[in-house]
């Protein structure tokens, strides 16, 4: 089970985010690219790169609730997710990132 998350495209990312009490989304990216723009509705954002990171996620993210996680393209996303789904969290990971996200026409906040 552990090391197990999902990948999805921006569709799917999409519809499981759509309600936001059900699961929380989470921005692993720098607090630098956060401030440029990020997906509406995102709890929080924790820099995937900090040598905290796991530590801080752990603090804060509720484990009855699914993660949806993305960074800018997709790379980062991945480890973030690996390290989550290795500590039992349901890990739902976009794909193509925030890049992926914004190609698609999507709204953003700031």
């Amino acid at each position: 089970q552990a090391n197990r998350f999902k990948t999805v495209d921006v569709e799917a990312f999409a519809s499981f985010i759509e309600d936001v009490d059900k699961v929380t989304i989470l921005d692993v990216r720098t607090p630098a690219e956060h401030a440029e723009g990020y997906i509406p509705g995102t709890h929080y954002n924790i820099n995937v790169l900090e040598d905290d990171y796991t530590q801080i996620a752990l603090k804060k993210l509720p484990k009855d609730k699914p993660v949806a996680l993305y960074c800018r393209s997709g790379n980062r996303s991945k480890k973030a997710a690996r390290i989550l789904a290795g500590k039992g969290y349901e890990v739902v990971e976009l794909g193509s990132g925030f890049k992926g996200w914004v190609a698609a026409g999507k709204k953003i906040a700031k």
